[in-house]
């Protein structure tokens, strides 16, 4: 069975008890029913709208992570996956760039996210300056997250949740979170927006406990896409007017950068 084939079947089993919340033990019990030996903790991973059923997207249905290895089929899917924003052609820049030799050895979204730092283009895209001096940090992992939110006027609980936060950024209190994700030959449409509301909101709620002196709270995204001789990285920025509303998005800026080699006979072109 495919990923959306089991998806599909989750929904199905919790419809027919009509128990929409289900753990880890659940998901491993009807892989083990099917067959199948898909990672169990890989099916509830759903980064995108491409990765759902048809079935589900078209009763409204969103499967999200609730905290201590639980998760929840909730009627929310059209709030929780955002459609990326098409960028215009004033926001497009070709960037020349000597590369290191690491640059194309991974395709990670670390190494992505560590190729826009190192040449520079994230520095532009948030600062608009090349010559800022920014702090980074890499790959955390944060446990023991407990919070409630709401989805417009429905309110929902995180306990025990787990989350990763892809790069976080600090420049003279300003904070900027990032998930980051590589796309093969076609850009994706849409995101998770637990992606970065969940980073978001970490940070948000050690400002509110006056843990951290934060000045404000932003969160990006970033998609990188491979051609034949460059790479196309887009950033997008966003804040979320209400912090405890996870549909309070709202898009900041945004901006695509073409990544060009630069050697001895194009640098003065």
């Amino acid at each position: 069975m495919t990923k959306k084939e089991i998806v599909e079947l989750l929904y199905k089993k919790c419809k027919e008890k009509k128990i929409f919340e289900f753990d880890n033990d659940f998901v491993k019990k009807i892989l083990a029913e099917v067959g199948s030996s898909t990672n169990p903790y890989d099916i509830t991973k759903l980064d995108n709208s491409s990765k759902y059923p048809e079935s589900l997207k078209k009763e409204n249905v969103a499967l999200i992570h609730i905290g201590g290895g639980k998760h929840k089929f909730i009627p929310y899917f059209n709030k929780l996956y955002p459609e990326f924003e098409e960028i215009d052609d004033t926001e497009k820049i070709d960037f020349l760039y000597r590369p290191s030799i690491l640059n194309d050895f991974s395709i990670s979204e670390s190494s992505i996210l560590s190729t826009a730092f190192n040449h520079r283009i994230i520095h532009d895209f948030l600062y608009s300056d090349i010559v800022a001096n920014p702090k980074i940090y890499i790959s955390e992992r944060k446990r023991g997250l407990n919070f409630e939110y709401f989805i417009g006027k429905e309110k929902l609980y995180f306990d025990n949740l787990q989350i990763e936060i892809d790069l976080t950024v600090e420049y003279n209190g300003y904070v900027t979170v990032f998930e980051a994700k590589n796309v093969n030959k076609n850009w994706i449409n849409d995101f998770n927006i637990y992606q970065i509301y969940n980073p978001f909101r970490y940070y948000y709620d050690l400002k509110l406990k006056n843990k951290i002196d934060i000045k404000d709270i932003l969160a990006g995204y970033l998609l990188r896409k491979k051609e034949k001789d460059c790479s196309v990285i887009r950033l997008y920025l966003y804040t979320f007017d209400n912090y405890k509303d996870i549909t309070s998005l709202r898009l900041i800026k945004k901006r695509e950068y073409k990544l060009k080699r630069r050697n001895i006979d194009t640098i003065f072109k």
